[in-house]
Protein backbone atom coordinates (compact mmCIF):
# COMPACT_ATOMS: atom_id res chain seq x y z
CA UNK A 1 0.00 0.00 0.00
CA UNK A 2 1.24 3.48 -0.94
CA UNK A 3 -0.07 5.29 2.12
CA UNK A 4 -0.45 9.05 1.79
CA UNK A 5 -3.47 9.14 4.13
CA UNK A 6 -1.50 10.86 6.89
CA UNK A 7 1.92 11.08 8.50
CA UNK A 8 0.28 9.25 11.42
CA UNK A 9 0.55 6.03 9.37
CA UNK A 10 4.27 5.57 10.04
CA UNK A 11 5.67 2.50 11.78
CA UNK A 12 8.41 2.77 14.42
CA UNK A 13 11.87 2.07 13.03
CA UNK A 14 14.10 -0.72 14.28
CA UNK A 15 16.27 1.86 16.05
CA UNK A 16 13.21 3.12 17.91
CA UNK A 17 12.22 -0.38 18.97
CA UNK A 18 15.76 -1.11 20.14
CA UNK A 19 15.76 2.13 22.15
CA UNK A 20 12.60 0.94 23.89
CA UNK A 21 14.20 -2.42 24.72
CA UNK A 22 17.15 -0.75 26.41
CA UNK A 23 15.22 1.98 28.24
CA UNK A 24 15.34 2.17 32.05
CA UNK A 25 11.76 2.14 33.27
CA UNK A 26 9.77 3.47 36.21
CA UNK A 27 6.29 4.71 37.09
CA UNK A 28 5.61 7.99 35.27
CA UNK A 29 2.67 8.67 37.61
CA UNK A 30 5.25 9.04 40.40
CA UNK A 31 7.81 10.95 38.32
CA UNK A 32 9.96 7.83 38.29
CA UNK A 33 10.29 6.98 34.59
CA UNK A 34 13.69 8.28 33.38
CA UNK A 35 13.05 8.46 29.61
CA UNK A 36 9.76 10.28 30.19
CA UNK A 37 11.35 12.81 32.52
CA UNK A 38 14.15 13.39 30.00
CA UNK A 39 11.71 13.81 27.11
CA UNK A 40 9.54 16.28 28.99
CA UNK A 41 12.59 18.32 30.02
CA UNK A 42 13.91 18.38 26.43
CA UNK A 43 10.60 19.43 24.93
CA UNK A 44 10.04 22.09 27.59
CA UNK A 45 13.41 23.54 26.62
CA UNK A 46 12.58 23.38 22.91
CA UNK A 47 9.31 25.22 23.54
CA UNK A 48 10.83 27.73 25.95
CA UNK A 49 8.37 26.57 28.61
CA UNK A 50 8.87 25.95 32.33
CA UNK A 51 7.55 22.40 32.30
CA UNK A 52 5.88 19.74 30.15
CA UNK A 53 4.02 16.44 30.39
CA UNK A 54 3.74 13.39 28.16
CA UNK A 55 0.29 12.54 26.80
CA UNK A 56 -1.03 9.76 24.57
CA UNK A 57 -2.21 12.05 21.78
CA UNK A 58 -2.27 15.56 20.43
CA UNK A 59 -6.04 15.64 20.80
CA UNK A 60 -5.61 15.12 24.53
CA UNK A 61 -3.05 17.95 24.55
CA UNK A 62 -5.58 20.31 22.96
CA UNK A 63 -8.49 19.20 25.12
CA UNK A 64 -6.56 19.43 28.38
CA UNK A 65 -5.23 22.87 27.43
CA UNK A 66 -8.76 24.09 26.67
CA UNK A 67 -10.02 22.71 29.99
CA UNK A 68 -7.20 24.36 31.96
CA UNK A 69 -7.53 27.75 30.27
CA UNK A 70 -11.34 28.04 30.29
CA UNK A 71 -14.49 27.58 32.37
CA UNK A 72 -17.83 26.19 31.18
CA UNK A 73 -19.66 28.78 29.13
CA UNK A 74 -16.50 30.50 27.90
CA UNK A 75 -15.74 30.97 24.22
CA UNK A 76 -12.70 29.79 22.23
CA UNK A 77 -11.52 31.72 19.15
CA UNK A 78 -9.92 29.72 16.34
CA UNK A 79 -10.03 29.25 12.58
CA UNK A 80 -12.95 27.36 11.09
CA UNK A 81 -10.62 24.62 9.85
CA UNK A 82 -8.89 24.08 13.21
CA UNK A 83 -8.23 20.52 14.33
CA UNK A 84 -10.20 21.16 17.53
CA UNK A 85 -13.31 21.69 15.37
CA UNK A 86 -12.99 19.15 12.57
CA UNK A 87 -11.24 16.23 14.26
CA UNK A 88 -11.80 16.13 18.03
CA UNK A 89 -15.33 14.74 18.23
CA UNK A 90 -16.89 17.81 19.84
CA UNK A 91 -14.41 17.58 22.71
CA UNK A 92 -14.42 21.27 23.69
CA UNK A 93 -18.19 21.18 24.27
CA UNK A 94 -18.34 17.69 25.78
CA UNK A 95 -15.32 17.97 28.08
CA UNK A 96 -15.03 21.67 28.88
CA UNK A 97 -18.51 23.04 28.15
CA UNK A 98 -17.16 25.85 25.97
CA UNK A 99 -18.44 27.50 22.82
CA UNK A 100 -16.39 27.85 19.65
CA UNK A 101 -16.03 31.10 17.72
CA UNK A 102 -14.70 29.95 14.33
CA UNK A 103 -13.21 32.54 11.99
CA UNK A 104 -12.48 32.16 8.29
CA UNK A 105 -8.74 32.68 8.12
CA UNK A 106 -6.60 33.13 5.04
CA UNK A 107 -4.80 29.79 4.54
CA UNK A 108 -5.66 28.75 8.08
CA UNK A 109 -4.29 31.92 9.65
CA UNK A 110 -5.86 34.87 11.46
CA UNK A 111 -4.88 38.50 11.67
CA UNK A 112 -4.70 40.57 14.86
CA UNK A 113 -7.64 42.60 13.54
CA UNK A 114 -9.77 39.46 13.17
CA UNK A 115 -8.95 38.41 16.71
CA UNK A 116 -9.77 41.84 18.10
CA UNK A 117 -13.08 41.89 16.23
CA UNK A 118 -14.00 38.44 17.55
CA UNK A 119 -13.50 39.31 21.23
CA UNK A 120 -16.86 39.98 22.85
CA UNK A 121 -17.45 42.97 25.14
CA UNK A 122 -18.06 41.80 28.68
CA UNK A 123 -21.78 41.28 29.12
CA UNK A 124 -24.15 39.23 31.26
CA UNK A 125 -25.82 38.16 28.01
CA UNK A 126 -22.79 36.77 26.17
CA UNK A 127 -20.11 34.14 26.69
CA UNK A 128 -16.71 35.33 27.86
CA UNK A 129 -14.02 35.33 25.19
CA UNK A 130 -11.34 33.37 27.00
CA UNK A 131 -8.92 31.50 24.72
CA UNK A 132 -7.24 31.83 21.34
CA UNK A 133 -6.07 28.63 19.62
CA UNK A 134 -3.72 28.73 16.62
CA UNK A 135 -2.35 25.78 14.64
CA UNK A 136 1.22 25.60 13.29
CA UNK A 137 1.34 24.32 10.60
CA UNK A 138 -2.20 24.85 9.31
CA UNK A 139 -3.27 21.32 8.39
CA UNK A 140 -6.28 21.88 6.11
CA UNK A 141 -4.56 24.85 4.48
CA UNK A 142 -2.00 22.45 3.06
CA UNK A 143 0.53 22.54 5.88
CA UNK A 144 0.87 26.31 5.53
CA UNK A 145 3.37 27.97 7.87
CA UNK A 146 2.28 30.96 9.92
CA UNK A 147 4.84 33.75 9.42
CA UNK A 148 6.51 34.37 12.77
CA UNK A 149 5.52 38.04 12.91
CA UNK A 150 1.88 37.26 12.21
CA UNK A 151 1.68 34.43 14.74
CA UNK A 152 3.31 36.58 17.41
CA UNK A 153 1.03 39.53 16.66
CA UNK A 154 -2.10 37.39 16.84
CA UNK A 155 -1.05 35.96 20.19
CA UNK A 156 -0.28 39.44 21.49
CA UNK A 157 -3.67 40.77 20.39
CA UNK A 158 -5.35 38.01 22.37
CA UNK A 159 -3.18 38.50 25.44
CA UNK A 160 -3.70 42.27 25.36
CA UNK A 161 -7.43 41.57 25.64
CA UNK A 162 -6.94 39.24 28.60
CA UNK A 163 -7.30 35.95 26.72
CA UNK A 164 -5.17 32.87 27.25
CA UNK A 165 -3.34 31.50 24.20
CA UNK A 166 -2.68 27.94 23.06
CA UNK A 167 -0.65 26.68 20.10
CA UNK A 168 -1.57 23.37 18.46
CA UNK A 169 1.91 22.36 17.37
CA UNK A 170 1.15 19.00 15.81
CA UNK A 171 3.55 19.82 12.96
CA UNK A 172 5.49 22.61 14.63
CA UNK A 173 8.77 20.85 13.89
CA UNK A 174 7.89 20.83 10.20
CA UNK A 175 7.69 24.62 10.40
CA UNK A 176 11.03 24.78 12.19
CA UNK A 177 12.77 22.60 9.61
CA UNK A 178 11.23 24.45 6.67
CA UNK A 179 12.15 27.94 7.94
CA UNK A 180 15.07 27.47 10.30
CA UNK A 181 13.12 29.36 12.98
CA UNK A 182 13.38 27.63 16.39
CA UNK A 183 10.22 26.23 17.94
CA UNK A 184 10.64 28.50 20.97
CA UNK A 185 10.36 31.56 18.72
CA UNK A 186 7.04 30.36 17.31
CA UNK A 187 5.76 29.55 20.79
CA UNK A 188 6.72 32.88 22.34
CA UNK A 189 3.51 34.63 23.39
CA UNK A 190 1.56 31.41 23.93
CA UNK A 191 0.62 30.12 27.36
CA UNK A 192 0.71 26.49 26.25
CA UNK A 193 1.90 24.52 23.23
CA UNK A 194 2.71 20.97 22.23
CA UNK A 195 4.49 18.89 19.64
CA UNK A 196 3.50 15.51 18.23
CA UNK A 197 5.73 12.47 17.93
CA UNK A 198 3.28 10.32 15.95
CA UNK A 199 3.41 12.32 12.73
CA UNK A 200 6.58 13.16 10.84
CA UNK A 201 8.78 11.91 13.66
CA UNK A 202 7.42 8.41 13.19
CA UNK A 203 6.59 7.30 16.75
CA UNK A 204 3.64 5.01 17.52
CA UNK A 205 2.25 6.97 20.50
CA UNK A 206 2.64 10.33 22.15
CA UNK A 207 2.76 14.09 22.30
CA UNK A 208 4.25 16.49 24.83
CA UNK A 209 2.34 19.51 26.16
CA UNK A 210 4.25 22.42 27.68
CA UNK A 211 3.39 25.47 29.75
CA UNK A 212 4.10 27.09 33.08
CA UNK A 213 4.64 24.90 36.13
CA UNK A 214 1.19 25.86 37.38
CA UNK A 215 -0.38 25.00 34.01
CA UNK A 216 1.34 21.60 33.92
CA UNK A 217 0.22 20.83 37.49
CA UNK A 218 -3.39 21.51 36.48
CA UNK A 219 -2.91 19.54 33.27
CA UNK A 220 -1.62 16.56 35.28
CA UNK A 221 -4.85 16.55 37.30
CA UNK A 222 -6.91 16.30 34.11
CA UNK A 223 -4.54 13.71 32.66
CA UNK A 224 -5.32 11.48 35.65
CA UNK A 225 -9.03 12.28 35.64
CA UNK A 226 -9.41 11.49 31.94
CA UNK A 227 -7.45 8.24 32.11
CA UNK A 228 -4.25 9.48 30.49
CA UNK A 229 -1.93 8.75 33.43
CA UNK A 230 0.21 5.74 32.58
CA UNK A 231 2.98 3.67 34.17
CA UNK A 232 6.17 2.55 32.40
CA UNK A 233 5.88 5.07 29.57
CA UNK A 234 9.61 4.82 28.93
CA UNK A 235 8.91 2.14 26.32
CA UNK A 236 7.17 4.94 24.38
CA UNK A 237 9.21 7.98 25.33
CA UNK A 238 12.49 6.23 24.53
CA UNK A 239 11.20 6.06 20.95
CA UNK A 240 10.37 9.77 21.11
CA UNK A 241 13.90 10.59 22.29
CA UNK A 242 15.28 8.50 19.43
CA UNK A 243 13.08 10.44 17.01
CA UNK A 244 14.29 13.79 18.35
CA UNK A 245 17.86 12.66 17.79
CA UNK A 246 17.42 11.16 14.32
CA UNK A 247 14.18 12.19 12.60
CA UNK A 248 13.87 15.97 12.88
CA UNK A 249 16.32 17.05 10.17
CA UNK A 250 14.98 14.42 7.77
CA UNK A 251 11.59 16.19 7.73
CA UNK A 252 13.18 18.22 4.92
CA UNK A 253 13.03 15.06 2.78
CA UNK A 254 9.26 14.86 3.33
CA UNK A 255 8.92 18.50 2.32
CA UNK A 256 10.93 17.99 -0.85
CA UNK A 257 8.87 14.96 -1.85
CA UNK A 258 5.63 16.84 -1.17
CA UNK A 259 6.77 19.73 -3.41
CA UNK A 260 7.58 17.27 -6.18
CA UNK A 261 4.17 15.65 -5.85
CA UNK A 262 2.50 19.07 -5.95
CA UNK A 263 4.26 20.00 -9.18
CA UNK A 264 3.41 16.68 -10.81
CA UNK A 265 -0.23 16.79 -9.72
CA UNK A 266 -0.67 20.25 -11.22
CA UNK A 267 -0.03 18.78 -14.66
CA UNK A 268 -2.71 16.09 -14.46
CA UNK A 269 -6.08 16.52 -16.22
CA UNK A 270 -7.98 15.27 -13.14
CA UNK A 271 -6.58 18.06 -10.96
CA UNK A 272 -7.99 21.59 -11.09
CA UNK A 273 -5.78 23.20 -8.45
CA UNK A 274 -3.03 22.38 -5.98
CA UNK A 275 -2.66 24.52 -2.88
CA UNK A 276 0.84 25.95 -2.30
CA UNK A 277 3.05 23.26 -0.78
CA UNK A 278 5.21 24.50 2.10
CA UNK A 279 5.79 21.41 4.21
CA UNK A 280 4.65 17.78 3.98
CA UNK A 281 0.97 18.22 3.11
CA UNK A 282 -0.39 18.39 -0.44
CA UNK A 283 -4.02 19.41 -0.95
CA UNK A 284 -5.53 19.21 -4.44
CA UNK A 285 -8.95 20.04 -5.88
CA UNK A 286 -10.36 17.69 -8.48
CA UNK A 287 -11.43 19.00 -11.88
CA UNK A 288 -15.14 19.20 -12.69
CA UNK A 289 -14.95 16.28 -15.12
CA UNK A 290 -13.18 14.04 -12.60
CA UNK A 291 -14.95 11.90 -9.99
CA UNK A 292 -15.84 13.53 -6.70
CA UNK A 293 -13.41 13.12 -3.81
CA UNK A 294 -14.98 10.03 -2.24
CA UNK A 295 -15.22 8.20 -5.54
CA UNK A 296 -11.67 9.25 -6.40
CA UNK A 297 -10.40 7.91 -3.07
CA UNK A 298 -12.23 4.64 -3.74
CA UNK A 299 -10.61 4.28 -7.15
CA UNK A 300 -7.20 5.10 -5.69
CA UNK A 301 -7.60 2.40 -3.03
CA UNK A 302 -8.20 -0.09 -5.81
CA UNK A 303 -4.72 0.82 -7.03
CA UNK A 304 -3.27 0.45 -3.51
CA UNK A 305 -3.01 4.20 -2.91
CA UNK A 306 -4.62 5.87 0.10
CA UNK A 307 -5.39 9.58 0.49
CA UNK A 308 -7.69 11.63 2.73
CA UNK A 309 -10.97 13.17 1.61
CA UNK A 310 -11.12 16.69 3.07
CA UNK A 311 -13.92 18.19 0.96
CA UNK A 312 -16.47 17.27 -1.69
CA UNK A 313 -13.83 17.63 -4.40
CA UNK A 314 -10.68 17.97 -2.31
CA UNK A 315 -8.00 15.39 -1.48
CA UNK A 316 -5.15 15.57 1.02
CA UNK A 317 -1.88 13.68 0.60
CA UNK A 318 0.79 13.66 3.31
CA UNK A 319 4.42 12.61 2.95
CA UNK A 320 6.26 10.93 5.82
CA UNK A 321 8.95 8.52 6.91
CA UNK A 322 7.40 5.50 5.20
CA UNK A 323 6.84 6.85 1.68
CA UNK A 324 9.39 7.72 -0.98
CA UNK A 325 9.77 8.53 -4.68
CA UNK A 326 8.44 5.13 -5.80
CA UNK A 327 5.29 5.68 -3.75
CA UNK A 328 4.94 9.13 -5.29
CA UNK A 329 5.14 7.56 -8.75
CA UNK A 330 2.32 5.18 -7.81
CA UNK A 331 0.24 8.09 -6.49
CA UNK A 332 0.66 10.14 -9.66
CA UNK A 333 -0.12 7.16 -11.87
CA UNK A 334 -3.26 6.36 -9.89
CA UNK A 335 -4.56 9.93 -9.98
CA UNK A 336 -3.68 10.14 -13.67
CA UNK A 337 -5.92 7.12 -14.27
CA UNK A 338 -8.99 8.53 -12.50
CA UNK A 339 -12.08 8.30 -14.63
Amino acid sequence: MHDFYSDTQTRPTRAMREAALDAPLGDESHDADPPTLELCARVAGMLGMEAALFLPSGTMCNEIAIAVHTRPGDEVICTRESHIIFAESGGPAALSGVMMHPIDGERGMLTPEQVQAAIRPRSAHAPRSRLLVAEQTANLAGGAIWPLDQLTAVAQAARDAGLATHLDGARLLNAQVATGIPTAAYVRGFDSAWIAFTKGLGCPVGAVLGGSRDFVAKAWLLKRRWGGAMRQTGVLTAMCLCALDHHVARLAEDHALARTIGVRLAGLPAIARVLPVETNIVIADLADHAPDAREAARQLRQRNVTVTVVGPRRLRMVTHLDVGPADADALIAAIGALG
